[in-house]
């Protein structure tokens, strides 16, 4: 078996839940576990995250909310965006929650009718600036009216998006919510009376009191990520996953020699590299190398060098007592060193988001902990 994996920490998971829930309270905390729970697993993470104290989970799509169904899991669970007409009656035969926004997705669920159902509960998403999904504000009142008008579907949420959110300062985040809540008094007026409002994603709920309505929508934070480098250490998040290998080849480079496709780095003096047996199939971007890309060996940092390739990338281990089978870590802990996804994520000039959803299936997923 490869010496390649990532290791869930669940513990990790239900603290960060339990901590989001304490800071955001009385809201309640909706996990989002879209993307295979970014990288990390969608239905262990579900799991614990429930376990610590979310009452709501969110998926992008509806075959990621019938995986979790499949499995088990009986909270509700909110489809972020629109799904096709095709895949309503899928969605209410998984008793999702679903996001909508436009009068054709409006019909199509409401054209689905379960004999002795109860009025299928959908959200109204409003677009208030971010410009990807949603209702625009001014068709609004009218969208709410088709959704009230029909008696197989119930209004039960009405929510936004936050674009900058994870930008404290940024007035932009402030001006969204004036306009959902311009939204939400015209609503009012028109007679709808949603019974849960929600806004915030974890920036929002970070690091913007007024962003966390009746519910909150925390992804990153709920994996122990901080949304951006402006809020690290806001909030006591410990991150979850951590992403290793071990050497399975060294040799000795004299001054001159070139490595890896491209050949685009070269040894400036006699050096020792280190194979190590992940590449960018994996998850690893391809340029990490030139990038500036490092891991910790022996407690140290060494740069990886060179081009990855699809299985494996290259190390300079020339100043360590480098062996065979020695772990390699790209992201966690190493003795007294720490590679973080957002560590990562600065050096590829990302964010930890992708850096952690990018880790393909081919790289195996140990989950320990109190939910695994």
């Amino acid at each position: 078996m490869r010496p390649t994996w990532a290791t869930v920490d669940l513990d990790a998971i239900m603290h960060n839940a339990r901590t989001l829930r304490d800071v955001v309270g009385p809201s309640q905390l909706c996990a989002v576990v879209k993307a295979n729970g970014y990288g990390h697993g969608a239905v262990p993470v579900a799991r614990a995250a429930l376990a610590g104290g979310a009452t709501w989970l969110a998926v992008a799509f509806v075959d990621e909310g019938i995986e979790l169904r499949d499995a088990g899991i009986e909270a509700p669970v909110l489809v972020l965006s629109e799904p096709r007409p095709e895949e309503m009656a899928q969605a209410r035969a998984a008793d999702l929650r679903l996001t909508v926004y436009t009068v054709g997705g409006i019909a199509a669920a409401a054209a689905v009718r379960a004999s002795g159902a109860s009025p299928w509960p959908v959200h109204l998403k409003i677009d208030t600036g971010m410009h990807r999904v949603g209702a625009s504000p001014l068709e609004a009142v009218a969208i709410a009216d088709r959704i009230a008008s029909s008696p197989s579907l119930l209004l039960e949420g009405v929510c936004t998006h936050c674009a900058v959110a994870d930008v404290p300062d940024d007035p932009f985040t402030n001006q969204q919510l004036d306009c959902f809540d311009q939204v939400l008094a015209a609503l009012r007026e028109r007679g709808h009376e949603p019974a849960i409002i929600h806004a915030a994603n974890s920036a929002g709920a970070i690091a913007h009191p007024n962003a966390r309505r009746d519910l909150v929508r925390c992804g990153i934070a709920i994996y122990g990520i901080a949304p951006s480098s402006l809020l690290e250490g806001s909030v006591a998040l410990r991150p979850a996953l951590n992403l290793r290998s071990e050497i399975v080849h060294l040799q000795s480079l004299t001054a001159g020699e070139r490595v890896s496709y491209g050949r685009r780095w070269q040894a400036e003096r006699a050096a020792h590299v280190a194979t190590i047996p992940i590449g960018y199939a994996d998850g690893v971007r391809r340029s990490y190398g030139l990038d500036g890309g490092v891991v910790l060996v022996r407690g140290e940092r060494c740069r990886v060098v060179g081009m990855v390739t699809m299985d494996q990338l290259l190390v300079d281990v020339s100043e360590v007592d480098a062996h065979l089978g020695d772990e390699v870590v790209l992201i966690g802990a190493q003795a007294s060193s720490v590679i973080t996804a957002n560590d990562v994520a600065a050096t590829l000039g990302t964010i930890g988001y992708e850096v952690t959803c990018a880790l393909s299936v081919r790289v195996p997923r140990r989950f320990i902990g109190g939910a695994s």
